[in-house]
């Protein structure tokens, strides 16, 4: 299909288990929004090319035969992977009509993933990502660029990280934040959590201050039609979060992402890596 001009929900597509449940997340959120879906098949290079550097190691003449044997098999690798990918784009494809998406791109491209997605950010409205990608699929943790990418990009990012189950309860972890004031927002303004029940949770001091701002946010859902609770909290942060999701049946966490200083980060740990860690549900991040 041709490119459109309108922002896309934009999903990472590999060979990983998580792929499928990538490509329900990003159908869903593009037919609730009615907006483009694109689908990404991103090629890495090679760390270590299959040519490599045979230069007086061998006579002359068997260097230059190796040399052309290991350059065709090379290319045939990546035609190869060139038409492996087709095949998860389409599959992909196939299983975002279940979710009536009207505008489906599938897109090829070459080079580093976060500098790819850098590339593409203008015309991004969400971004959906596995929580690790093919070459991680049998570990535990983090896909090794997944960091990376969050810091990176500015438009809101969910990490996928089990199969698709259609959110009906989200919760937004909130705070007076810049980040969590533009969560909110989008909260507010986008059709994707029309009907849902929001439990907005703040984790933090027992103070007025803190029954002000969720008064606040209360109101601002409510007027956008959104079913609310609130829940003030205390103690760790990850661990008082997952815990109330884990009771109340949340299915979706939306939170700001990286809010502090490298240093501070490196001093107590980042917040969002211990949820993104921890937590065993999607997690929408803005920054």
């Amino acid at each position: 299909m041709t490119e459109s001009t309108t922002p896309v929900v934009l999903a990472g597509i590999d060979g990983s288990n998580i792929s499928h449940a990538v490509a329900d997340y990003a159908g869903w959120i593009a037919a609730r929004v009615d907006a483009p879906l694109k689908l990404l098949h991103n090629l890495e290079r090679l760390e270590t090319p299959m040519v490599a550097d045979l230069t007086g190691s061998i006579g002359l003449g068997t260097r230059e035969t190796l040399l052309e044997e290991l350059t065709e098999v090379e290319s045939r690798r990546s035609k190869i992977m060139l038409e492996q990918g087709k095949l998860m784009l389409e599959e992909a494809r196939k299983r975002a009509t279940a979710f009536d998406v009207q505008h489906t791109i599938l897109c090829q491209r070459h080079g580093g993933l976060p500098e790819t997605l850098v590339d593409m950010e203008e015309d991004i409205r969400v971004l959906v990502l596995g929580v690790r990608g093919e070459a991680h699929d049998n570990q535990q943790g983090l896909g090794n660029q997944l960091e990376t990418v969050i810091r990176a990009l500015h438009k809101p990012v969910l990490v996928v990280n089990r199969n698709f189950e259609r959110p009906e309860r989200i919760m937004l972890a909130y705070d007076d934040s810049e980040a969590a004031q533009k969560a909110l927002n989008m909260l507010v303004t986008s059709p994707l959590y029309k009907g849902m029940t929001c439990h907005v949770v703040h984790v933090g001091k027992d103070d007025q201050p803190t029954e002000e701002l969720l008064g606040r946010a209360r109101q601002r859902l409510e007027q956008a039609g959104l079913d609310v609770r609130v829940a003030k909290l205390k103690g760790t942060p990850e661990e008082e979060l997952i815990g109330y999701q884990e009771q109340h049946g949340i299915q979706m966490i939306v939170m700001g992402s990286f809010g502090h200083s490298r240093l501070r980060e490196m001093l107590l740990g980042s917040f969002t890596l211990k949820m993104l860690e921890k937590v065993k549900i999607p997690l929408l991040l803005l920054r």
